[in-house]
């Protein structure tokens, strides 16, 4: 019989696209470049939703927003025992692990109360943090580590402090670096990893709670960058004063002055990117000392971007590249010395396909109504099309991307933004209200409507 896989499902939070050694020239990450080298990475795929909740629900279950009725941050968290592809690959005879940040359930305050609740989700073994912000005032393990070790305390007051005028603020954590919690996440998972004796194969999720700001990277990673190295923020365009408006307008008009420290913001970015490379390195180190290299999959991405100043916003919550676009990039073993070892895809693919793709490896199936595609077809043959376009949805509206052209429409189906893709890709030059773009407006629409009626029935 065929020995099965192990997976390794890597995922950050709030990683721009381009914030990689292999897709910018601004950060360092060799381990993630590694992964990228000996595997495929899918240069045109969108998170579900450019705002965390939304995006995890959908990673999930396999389902848009316009079906889970996520459309934002809110009081929601999955049922307990809602299908999940992490349940088919369990159900498959997989040991399935976490380790960081699910957001898939708002139990607590003490977290380490509730596993059952990610256990019935399909997860094993479980060491669940949250958020940086969210650990203020949420026990777990990482937390309550903290408190026994009197770290808790200037945690707390450093966040308290980064709000109002001070939400850029740039400076390291107080944690030392061995206690910071990207750390904690690696090592847990890197610990976990080097214990494993039990028979069955292992897929372990490693959510690591950033890059997501605060911009509070430790040192020595907080000194790696330097500000004036860093790229220019691109600039914010003239916005239009007629036609329809949505939330990219509302985000402008919410942030209308200047981010005067970007660069300084992209440096402490840059460097907490690099320090997670760096764990994820330990981790890659200890599959190879266990032996398991040569059948481990490795499947890397993120759950939105992050505006780092672009445009004068910071944040999410909007349909522009920095915010939208995201990495994912899968690596097989026995991709090593083929053609498509290195490959870059340029098909359109959605942040939710993580899941099949994964189900798929391992042999499993899922059983439940749902929308992701698998791309396991496209490394028997890359120039498959499993999606002539992808989609994204945030506050009720809609954005559609295909390898020449982005739409968004508004909460009312109103186009309100339109760029073309290859000849624009810093997305200055809105083309709403050209004559010339009608069309191409009206086909896009069409397409976009189409695939919402398409999946409106589950």
């Amino acid at each position: 019989m065929k020995t099965r896989p192990n997976i390794l499902f890597i995922m950050c939070d709030q990683l721009r696209a381009d914030a990689l050694g292999c897709t910018g020239n601004w950060v360092k990450t060799p381990n993630i470049d590694r992964i990228a080298n000996e595997g495929v990475r899918f240069s045109n795929c969108v998170t579900n939703s450019p705002v965390c909740l939304p995006a995890r629900v959908s990673l999930a279950t396999g389902r848009y927003p316009h079906n889970t009725g996520v459309w934002d941050n809110c009081p929601f968290e999955l049922p307990e025992g809602t299908p999940t592809w992490m349940a088919a690959i369990r159900n498959e005879g997989y040991r399935t692990s976490l380790f960081g940040k699910a957001a898939l359930h708002r139990r607590g305050p003490d977290i380490r109360n509730f596993e059952h609740v990610l256990n019935s989700y399909g997860l094993d073994d479980v060491d669940e943090i949250r958020g940086p912000r969210a650990s203020v005032d949420t026990i777990c393990h990482m937390t309550a580590r903290w408190e026994s070790l009197g770290l808790l305390e200037a945690f707390r007051k450093d966040i308290n402090e980064r709000v109002g005028k001070n939400k850029t603020l740039v400076r390291p954590s107080p944690l030392p670096l061995a206690e910071y919690y990207d750390v904690y996440v690696g090592q847990q998972a890197k610990n976990y990893l080097h214990n494993y004796n039990r028979p069955q194969p292992w897929f372990c999720w490693v959510s690591f709670g950033g890059p997501h700001e605060p911009w509070d990277t430790p040192e020595p990673y907080a000194s790696i960058y330097r500000p004036d190295h860093m790229p220019d923020p691109v600039k914010r365009p003239r916005v239009r004063d007629h036609g329809p408006k949505g939330e990219l307008d509302q985000k402008f008009a919410e942030s209308p002055g200047r981010i005067g420290n970007a660069r300084e913001l992209r440096a402490s970015y840059a460097g907490k990117v690099t320090l997670i490379d760096d764990q994820i390195g330990k981790i890659l180190k200890e599959i190879e000392t266990r032996g398991e290299w040569d059948r481990t999959i490795i499947l890397f991405t993120s759950d939105h971007g992050e505006m780092n100043g672009d445009y004068d916003l910071i944040h999410k919550s909007n349909f522009l590249n920095p915010a939208v676009r995201i990495p994912l990039i899968v690596r097989k073993p026995e991709l090593k010395g083929s053609s498509l070892a290195g490959k870059i895809i340029e098909s359109p693919v959605e942040l939710f396909d993580a899941g099949p793709t994964l189900t798929d490896f391992a042999g499993a199936k899922i059983s439940y109504t749902h929308f992701a595609q698998s791309l396991a077809p496209l490394f028997q043959d890359p120039n498959i099309e499993r999606r002539q376009f992808a989609i994204s949805e945030f506050a009720l509206e809609m954005m559609y991307l295909d390898r020449d052209w982005k739409l968004m429409l508004n909460r009312d189906g109103e186009p309100y933004r339109l760029f073309d893709v290859k000849k624009d890709p810093r997305e200055m030059d809105d083309l709403i209200g050209q004559k010339q773009s009608e069309a191409v407006i009206a086909e896009l629409k069409s397409k976009l409507l189409d695939r919402r009626k398409q999946t409106e029935n589950v």
